[in-house]
């Protein structure tokens, strides 16, 4: 399993090292300025990221040392002196604290990376290295894409990240979907994604969502980049960021999946 958690630990590398020039070249107008997240401009997705990063490198430290959790009300203290900061301050801190979590994960050794049980403190038993490293890097990924698309609409989610994030999404498709804006119809949509290649259905109904094999006889089909499926499963597939490439046929429209997923 370490190899994952170094592909894990390579890729949230690579998400820093392209967030890292263009959050520290913004002006103070674009720190101010919106980002694609909904209702947080782009200093307060960098304050997102930085406290996110505080309180994941806290937990690590944590694992490693073989304490509990820190806790919610530690995770509390941190939320509330970030949202004190200014925005250059929110900038500096994120940058800051982002290289140091990424020391603390470069630091475990070959053993920790494999065999270390990381207590998020959200799910109900501790995971490896490489699952609570995947959900810091589902966190990095896409917010670094909510601060660069507002500056290039044509940014994508990098691309070391994806096929990471692909073997995430069904822990936390549960959380994304929203399946009750469908009404009481059931739908069965066959989902052909390339880079990389692959196929898989996905069930929506009332109050069920899951990932599966692709049904016998789909009701829909939705063909799209994995990349692209990524951002849709997050809300960060609107008009303005979608590929010409995307494709959806059936009982079902791009516009309603948009309402299954409206992100986070």
């Amino acid at each position: 399993m370490s190899g994952v958690a170094d592909d894990v630990i390579d890729a949230l590398h690579a998400v820093h090292d392209e967030l890292a020039p263009v959050a520290g070249s913004l002006t103070g107008e674009q720190l101010t300025g919106p980002s694609a997240a909904s209702r947080w401009s782009v200093a307060q997705v960098l304050s997102h990221l930085g406290s996110g990063a505080v309180i994941t490198k806290a937990t690590l430290d944590a694992a490693v040392a073989g304490r509990p959790n820190p806790g919610l009300d530690a995770n509390r203290a941190v939320w509330a002196r970030w949202d004190a900061m200014s925005p250059e301050e929110q900038r500096a801190g994120f940058l800051e604290a982002d290289g140091e979590l990424l020391a603390a994960y470069d630091a475990l050794d070959d053993r920790a990376r494999a065999d270390l049980a990381v207590d998020l403190g959200f799910l109900p038993q501790p995971v490896d290295v490489a699952t609570a490293g995947r959900f810091r890097l589902n966190e990095a990924a896409l917010h670094s894409w909510d601060v660069r698309v507002a500056l290039d609409p044509s940014a994508r989610v990098h691309p070391d990240a994806v096929p990471l994030l692909l073997d995430q999404l069904g822990l936390m498709l549960g959380f994304l979907a929203k399946p009750a804006t469908l009404g009481r119809r059931a739908v069965d949509v066959a989902v052909s994604l390339s880079e990389p290649t692959t196929s898989l259905g996905l069930h929506l109904e009332e109050a069920r969502c899951a990932l599966g094999e692709p049904a016998t006889a789909p009701d829909a089909r939705l063909t799209t980049s994995a990349e692209a499926w990524l951002r849709l499963t997050t809300g960060r597939l609107g008009p303005a960021y979608t590929p010409d490439d995307v494709t959806v046929s059936g009982t079902i429209s791009l516009d309603t999946l948009r309402e299954v997923f409206p992100g986070f």
